[in-house]
């Protein structure tokens, strides 16, 4: 057991439904396996699960556990600061292909 640190600027959503809440209401959460440190009240670009670019987000708590199946997990919520514009979803989404989603030497 141990923690995993996420790179400072990449949040990257599993699940649609995560997303949808996020966009739609402006605040959302996102739960990942593993325990991991996100950082609180950092700003981050979020991605859907198809690696796309969608929107600027601001991390506002983080909170990792063994729960009760004796599952490691991390609960990251999320405020929505903007949705990206085109240009700079494709830009965002081109440079994280390169450096993180894309295969690794």
């Amino acid at each position: 057991m141990g923690f995993q640190t996420e790179f400072n600027s990449v949040c990257k959503f599993k699940s649609e439904q995560e997303l949808y809440e996020l966009l739609e209401y402006g605040r959302g959460k996102m739960l990942k396996d593993g325990l991991r440190v996100f950082p609180t009240g950092q700003k981050v670009i979020a991605y859907t699960p198809d690696n796309q670019a969608v929107a600027i987000v601001l991390i506002t708590a983080c909170v990792s556990e063994i729960n009760f199946q004796g599952r490691e997990v991390t609960s990251v919520e999320l405020q929505l600061i903007r949705k990206l514009t085109d240009e700079e979803a494709r830009v965002q989404t081109a440079l994280a292909h390169e450096m993180f989603f894309g295969e690794h030497a």
